[in-house]
Protein backbone atom coordinates (compact mmCIF):
# COMPACT_ATOMS: atom_id res chain seq x y z
CA UNK A 1 0.00 0.00 0.00
CA UNK A 2 1.11 3.56 -0.56
CA UNK A 3 3.02 5.59 2.52
CA UNK A 4 -0.22 7.67 2.80
CA UNK A 5 -2.23 4.79 3.21
CA UNK A 6 -0.12 3.27 5.86
CA UNK A 7 -0.41 6.46 8.05
CA UNK A 8 -3.85 6.81 7.66
CA UNK A 9 -4.46 3.32 8.99
CA UNK A 10 -1.77 3.60 12.10
CA UNK A 11 -2.71 7.20 13.08
CA UNK A 12 0.63 8.90 11.69
CA UNK A 13 1.33 12.10 10.16
CA UNK A 14 3.64 11.99 7.33
CA UNK A 15 7.25 14.04 6.77
CA UNK A 16 9.55 14.37 3.90
CA UNK A 17 10.52 11.64 1.00
CA UNK A 18 7.73 10.52 -1.31
CA UNK A 19 4.83 9.53 0.29
CA UNK A 20 3.71 8.22 -2.97
CA UNK A 21 6.03 5.32 -2.84
CA UNK A 22 4.31 1.78 -2.01
CA UNK A 23 5.69 0.07 0.93
CA UNK A 24 5.48 -4.27 0.56
CA UNK A 25 6.54 -5.52 3.89
CA UNK A 26 7.94 -4.35 7.68
CA UNK A 27 11.70 -4.77 8.72
CA UNK A 28 13.97 -3.24 11.40
CA UNK A 29 15.50 0.09 11.49
CA UNK A 30 18.87 -2.22 10.78
CA UNK A 31 18.24 -4.03 7.82
CA UNK A 32 15.09 -2.27 6.11
CA UNK A 33 15.49 -1.79 2.65
CA UNK A 34 13.62 0.45 -0.16
CA UNK A 35 9.53 -0.15 -0.13
CA UNK A 36 9.77 -1.59 3.55
CA UNK A 37 8.78 0.31 6.82
CA UNK A 38 10.58 0.51 10.05
CA UNK A 39 10.16 2.01 13.85
CA UNK A 40 12.33 3.88 16.26
CA UNK A 41 11.38 3.60 19.07
CA UNK A 42 14.10 4.14 21.72
CA UNK A 43 16.51 6.66 21.13
CA UNK A 44 19.87 3.96 21.34
CA UNK A 45 18.95 2.81 17.91
CA UNK A 46 18.80 6.77 16.74
CA UNK A 47 21.90 5.98 15.29
CA UNK A 48 20.90 4.03 12.54
CA UNK A 49 18.17 6.38 11.24
CA UNK A 50 20.77 8.32 9.30
CA UNK A 51 21.67 5.26 7.41
CA UNK A 52 18.09 3.99 6.87
CA UNK A 53 17.35 2.45 3.49
CA UNK A 54 13.95 2.16 4.29
CA UNK A 55 10.96 4.01 2.64
CA UNK A 56 9.05 5.09 5.82
CA UNK A 57 9.79 4.98 9.59
CA UNK A 58 7.31 5.31 12.43
CA UNK A 59 8.93 7.89 14.91
CA UNK A 60 7.66 9.75 17.79
CA UNK A 61 8.13 13.41 17.84
CA UNK A 62 11.20 13.42 20.56
CA UNK A 63 13.19 11.29 18.54
CA UNK A 64 13.01 13.23 15.73
CA UNK A 65 16.55 14.23 13.85
CA UNK A 66 17.71 16.65 11.26
CA UNK A 67 20.18 14.13 10.24
CA UNK A 68 17.46 11.96 8.03
CA UNK A 69 18.19 10.69 4.79
CA UNK A 70 16.13 12.60 2.27
CA UNK A 71 14.15 9.31 0.84
CA UNK A 72 12.97 9.07 3.99
CA UNK A 73 9.25 9.83 4.85
CA UNK A 74 8.69 9.64 8.77
CA UNK A 75 5.29 8.74 10.09
CA UNK A 76 4.90 11.18 13.49
CA UNK A 77 2.78 9.34 15.76
CA UNK A 78 2.32 8.88 19.55
CA UNK A 79 3.05 5.35 20.00
CA UNK A 80 5.71 4.14 17.45
CA UNK A 81 5.47 0.89 18.62
CA UNK A 82 1.83 0.30 18.14
CA UNK A 83 1.34 1.80 15.39
CA UNK A 84 4.39 -0.42 13.75
CA UNK A 85 2.63 -3.55 14.81
CA UNK A 86 -0.92 -2.60 13.38
CA UNK A 87 1.49 -1.63 10.28
CA UNK A 88 3.16 -5.00 10.47
CA UNK A 89 -0.53 -6.57 11.32
CA UNK A 90 -1.71 -4.68 7.46
CA UNK A 91 1.12 -5.76 5.12
CA UNK A 92 1.38 -9.22 6.78
CA UNK A 93 -2.11 -10.56 6.88
CA UNK A 94 -2.78 -13.72 8.23
CA UNK A 95 -3.11 -16.56 5.28
CA UNK A 96 -6.91 -17.07 4.67
CA UNK A 97 -8.50 -20.66 4.35
CA UNK A 98 -11.31 -22.33 3.85
CA UNK A 99 -12.95 -23.52 7.23
CA UNK A 100 -14.39 -26.82 7.08
CA UNK A 101 -14.85 -29.97 9.50
CA UNK A 102 -12.36 -32.35 8.36
CA UNK A 103 -13.91 -35.78 7.72
CA UNK A 104 -11.10 -37.20 8.98
CA UNK A 105 -11.77 -35.32 12.08
CA UNK A 106 -13.26 -37.97 14.85
CA UNK A 107 -16.09 -35.75 16.68
CA UNK A 108 -18.73 -37.41 19.23
CA UNK A 109 -22.09 -37.41 18.66
CA UNK A 110 -22.85 -35.46 21.68
CA UNK A 111 -19.84 -33.02 21.31
CA UNK A 112 -21.19 -29.35 20.24
CA UNK A 113 -20.04 -27.04 17.65
CA UNK A 114 -20.61 -23.57 16.78
CA UNK A 115 -20.94 -21.32 13.94
CA UNK A 116 -17.99 -21.07 11.39
CA UNK A 117 -15.79 -23.71 13.69
CA UNK A 118 -12.73 -24.90 11.67
CA UNK A 119 -11.82 -27.93 12.87
CA UNK A 120 -8.63 -30.33 10.94
CA UNK A 121 -7.69 -33.78 10.12
CA UNK A 122 -7.13 -36.13 13.05
CA UNK A 123 -8.19 -34.15 15.53
CA UNK A 124 -10.69 -35.09 18.03
CA UNK A 125 -13.23 -34.23 20.33
CA UNK A 126 -15.01 -36.00 22.64
CA UNK A 127 -18.37 -36.40 24.95
CA UNK A 128 -20.44 -33.46 25.28
CA UNK A 129 -17.38 -30.68 24.25
CA UNK A 130 -18.55 -27.46 23.34
CA UNK A 131 -16.71 -25.50 21.21
CA UNK A 132 -17.30 -21.98 20.20
CA UNK A 133 -18.35 -20.18 17.29
CA UNK A 134 -15.45 -19.02 15.02
CA UNK A 135 -13.33 -21.32 16.73
CA UNK A 136 -10.31 -22.60 15.00
CA UNK A 137 -8.95 -26.84 15.79
CA UNK A 138 -5.85 -27.46 14.01
CA UNK A 139 -5.22 -30.83 12.52
CA UNK A 140 -4.01 -33.54 15.62
CA UNK A 141 -5.52 -31.35 18.45
CA UNK A 142 -7.32 -34.14 21.22
CA UNK A 143 -9.71 -32.55 22.80
CA UNK A 144 -11.47 -34.40 26.07
CA UNK A 145 -14.56 -35.14 27.37
CA UNK A 146 -16.74 -31.83 28.69
CA UNK A 147 -14.61 -29.32 28.05
CA UNK A 148 -15.73 -25.88 27.02
CA UNK A 149 -13.55 -23.76 24.30
CA UNK A 150 -15.07 -20.12 23.87
CA UNK A 151 -15.24 -18.15 20.60
CA UNK A 152 -12.25 -16.89 18.33
CA UNK A 153 -10.24 -19.28 20.32
CA UNK A 154 -7.34 -21.24 18.00
CA UNK A 155 -5.80 -24.63 19.08
CA UNK A 156 -2.41 -25.36 16.99
CA UNK A 157 -1.64 -28.75 15.62
CA UNK A 158 -0.82 -31.40 18.13
CA UNK A 159 -2.13 -29.41 21.36
CA UNK A 160 -3.91 -31.41 24.10
CA UNK A 161 -7.22 -30.34 26.84
CA UNK A 162 -7.87 -32.93 28.60
CA UNK A 163 -11.52 -33.72 30.43
CA UNK A 164 -13.41 -31.31 32.02
CA UNK A 165 -11.01 -27.75 31.48
CA UNK A 166 -12.86 -24.55 30.08
CA UNK A 167 -11.00 -21.93 27.82
CA UNK A 168 -12.18 -18.65 27.42
CA UNK A 169 -12.69 -16.73 24.65
CA UNK A 170 -9.59 -15.30 22.17
CA UNK A 171 -7.49 -17.96 23.40
CA UNK A 172 -4.58 -19.32 21.74
CA UNK A 173 -2.45 -22.25 22.46
CA UNK A 174 0.08 -23.12 20.64
CA UNK A 175 1.67 -26.85 19.64
CA UNK A 176 2.83 -29.27 21.77
CA UNK A 177 0.90 -27.76 25.04
CA UNK A 178 -1.09 -30.08 27.43
CA UNK A 179 -3.84 -28.76 29.25
CA UNK A 180 -4.89 -30.55 32.24
CA UNK A 181 -2.53 -33.17 32.77
CA UNK A 182 -2.15 -34.70 36.37
CA UNK A 183 -0.35 -32.59 39.06
CA UNK A 184 2.65 -34.21 40.03
CA UNK A 185 1.74 -34.78 43.69
CA UNK A 186 3.04 -38.46 45.58
CA UNK A 187 2.63 -39.65 49.47
CA UNK A 188 5.60 -41.86 50.72
CA UNK A 189 3.98 -44.86 52.52
CA UNK A 190 5.59 -48.28 52.77
CA UNK A 191 8.74 -47.59 50.89
CA UNK A 192 6.62 -46.66 47.44
CA UNK A 193 5.11 -43.30 45.66
CA UNK A 194 1.68 -43.50 46.22
CA UNK A 195 -0.17 -41.06 43.75
CA UNK A 196 -2.19 -38.51 44.43
CA UNK A 197 -5.79 -38.23 42.54
CA UNK A 198 -6.21 -35.20 40.37
CA UNK A 199 -9.91 -34.85 40.09
CA UNK A 200 -10.05 -30.95 39.32
CA UNK A 201 -9.79 -28.94 35.60
CA UNK A 202 -8.23 -26.02 34.42
CA UNK A 203 -9.38 -22.69 34.03
CA UNK A 204 -7.89 -20.39 30.75
CA UNK A 205 -9.70 -17.59 30.90
CA UNK A 206 -10.07 -14.73 27.77
CA UNK A 207 -7.11 -13.31 25.85
CA UNK A 208 -4.92 -15.84 27.40
CA UNK A 209 -1.79 -16.91 25.26
CA UNK A 210 0.14 -20.59 25.71
CA UNK A 211 2.99 -20.97 24.33
CA UNK A 212 4.21 -24.27 22.93
CA UNK A 213 5.27 -27.62 24.67
CA UNK A 214 3.70 -25.53 27.91
CA UNK A 215 2.34 -27.56 30.36
CA UNK A 216 -0.09 -26.64 32.57
CA UNK A 217 -1.90 -29.50 35.10
CA UNK A 218 -5.16 -29.61 36.62
CA UNK A 219 -6.05 -29.15 40.16
CA UNK A 220 -5.89 -31.89 42.90
CA UNK A 221 -9.65 -31.05 43.85
CA UNK A 222 -10.07 -27.23 42.67
CA UNK A 223 -8.84 -25.42 39.50
CA UNK A 224 -5.97 -24.69 38.19
CA UNK A 225 -6.27 -20.96 36.67
CA UNK A 226 -4.78 -18.56 34.24
CA UNK A 227 -6.16 -14.98 35.05
CA UNK A 228 -7.58 -12.62 31.46
CA UNK A 229 -5.05 -11.35 29.59
CA UNK A 230 -2.01 -13.51 30.87
CA UNK A 231 0.68 -14.67 28.22
CA UNK A 232 3.27 -17.73 28.99
CA UNK A 233 5.37 -18.59 27.03
CA UNK A 234 7.17 -22.15 25.80
CA UNK A 235 8.42 -24.64 27.71
CA UNK A 236 6.74 -23.64 31.11
CA UNK A 237 5.49 -26.07 33.59
CA UNK A 238 2.37 -24.74 35.78
CA UNK A 239 1.82 -27.18 38.73
CA UNK A 240 -1.53 -27.97 40.09
CA UNK A 241 -3.54 -25.79 41.71
CA UNK A 242 -1.82 -22.60 40.88
CA UNK A 243 -3.80 -19.56 40.37
CA UNK A 244 -2.56 -17.26 37.99
CA UNK A 245 -3.80 -13.51 38.02
CA UNK A 246 -4.50 -11.29 35.05
CA UNK A 247 -2.07 -9.83 32.24
CA UNK A 248 0.72 -11.62 33.72
CA UNK A 249 3.99 -12.97 32.06
CA UNK A 250 5.72 -16.07 32.74
CA UNK A 251 8.39 -16.15 30.24
CA UNK A 252 10.30 -19.34 28.55
CA UNK A 253 11.48 -22.33 30.92
CA UNK A 254 9.92 -21.31 33.74
CA UNK A 255 8.83 -24.09 36.61
CA UNK A 256 6.03 -23.15 39.31
CA UNK A 257 5.00 -25.46 41.59
CA UNK A 258 1.86 -26.40 43.18
CA UNK A 259 -0.44 -24.13 45.09
CA UNK A 260 0.99 -20.76 44.51
CA UNK A 261 -0.29 -17.05 43.82
CA UNK A 262 0.88 -15.11 40.85
CA UNK A 263 -0.67 -11.72 41.53
CA UNK A 264 -2.23 -9.35 38.60
CA UNK A 265 0.69 -7.81 36.26
CA UNK A 266 3.61 -9.86 37.48
CA UNK A 267 6.62 -11.16 35.44
CA UNK A 268 8.82 -14.28 35.64
CA UNK A 269 11.71 -14.07 33.69
CA UNK A 270 13.28 -16.96 32.19
CA UNK A 271 13.76 -19.66 34.16
CA UNK A 272 12.40 -19.09 37.07
CA UNK A 273 11.93 -21.85 39.83
CA UNK A 274 9.27 -21.00 41.87
CA UNK A 275 8.49 -23.79 44.95
CA UNK A 276 5.33 -24.89 45.90
CA UNK A 277 2.88 -22.76 48.23
CA UNK A 278 4.20 -19.23 47.73
CA UNK A 279 2.82 -15.80 46.79
CA UNK A 280 4.21 -13.57 44.53
CA UNK A 281 2.97 -9.89 44.69
CA UNK A 282 0.68 -8.00 41.52
CA UNK A 283 3.42 -6.18 39.30
CA UNK A 284 6.74 -7.85 40.97
CA UNK A 285 9.50 -8.83 38.92
CA UNK A 286 11.47 -11.81 39.30
CA UNK A 287 14.35 -11.25 37.34
CA UNK A 288 15.83 -14.27 35.31
CA UNK A 289 16.60 -17.92 36.51
CA UNK A 290 16.16 -16.68 40.26
CA UNK A 291 14.72 -19.24 42.98
CA UNK A 292 11.27 -18.58 44.82
CA UNK A 293 11.05 -20.06 48.17
CA UNK A 294 9.20 -17.24 49.94
CA UNK A 295 6.62 -15.04 49.19
CA UNK A 296 7.42 -12.03 46.70
CA UNK A 297 5.70 -8.53 47.85
CA UNK A 298 3.51 -6.78 45.22
CA UNK A 299 5.94 -4.30 43.35
CA UNK A 300 9.42 -5.77 44.18
CA UNK A 301 12.04 -6.68 41.98
CA UNK A 302 13.92 -9.97 42.73
CA UNK A 303 16.91 -11.58 41.69
CA UNK A 304 18.96 -14.88 42.59
CA UNK A 305 18.48 -18.23 44.26
CA UNK A 306 17.47 -17.80 47.18
CA UNK A 307 15.87 -14.67 45.66
CA UNK A 308 16.42 -11.38 47.12
CA UNK A 309 15.95 -8.01 46.48
CA UNK A 310 17.69 -6.61 43.12
CA UNK A 311 19.83 -3.73 45.01
CA UNK A 312 20.60 -6.03 48.26
CA UNK A 313 21.82 -8.71 46.19
CA UNK A 314 23.31 -6.60 43.94
CA UNK A 315 25.62 -4.65 47.22
CA UNK A 316 26.12 -8.50 47.90
CA UNK A 317 27.65 -9.50 44.41
CA UNK A 318 29.82 -6.20 44.60
CA UNK A 319 31.64 -6.95 48.29
CA UNK A 320 31.78 -10.57 46.79
CA UNK A 321 34.13 -8.74 44.04
CA UNK A 322 36.19 -7.58 46.55
CA UNK A 323 36.43 -10.51 48.53
CA UNK A 324 40.50 -12.09 47.16
CA UNK A 325 41.26 -8.10 47.95
CA UNK A 326 40.25 -8.36 51.70
CA UNK A 327 41.83 -11.67 51.72
CA UNK A 328 45.23 -10.56 51.04
CA UNK A 329 44.57 -7.59 53.61
CA UNK A 330 44.24 -9.82 56.19
CA UNK A 331 47.26 -11.91 55.56
CA UNK A 332 49.40 -8.94 55.31
CA UNK A 333 48.16 -7.99 58.34
CA UNK A 334 48.49 -11.20 60.15
CA UNK A 335 52.03 -10.91 59.12
CA UNK A 336 52.63 -7.67 60.30
CA UNK A 337 50.84 -8.56 63.48
CA UNK A 338 53.49 -11.69 63.76
CA UNK A 339 56.01 -9.62 63.25
CA UNK A 340 54.88 -7.22 66.71
CA UNK A 341 54.66 -9.87 68.64
CA UNK A 342 58.60 -11.98 68.05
Amino acid sequence: MLITELAQICDATPRGGDTARDIQSAADIMSAEAHQVTVLSDGKYKKYLKDCHASACFISEALLDEDTPEALTLLVCKDPEISFLNAVKALHPEPQFTRKISEQAAIDENAVLGNDVHIGPFSSIGQNSRIGDCSTIAAGVHIGNNVVIGTNCRLHPNAVVYDNSVIGNNVIIHSGAIIGADGFGYKYRDNQHVKVPHVGNVVIEDNVEIGANTCIDRGALGSTRIGWGSKIDNLVQLGHNNIVGKNVIVCGQCGISGSCEIGDGAILAGSVGVADHVKIGSRAVVMARSGVSQDIAPGSQVWGSPAKDRKVIWRELAALAKLPELLQKIKNLESRLNKLEE
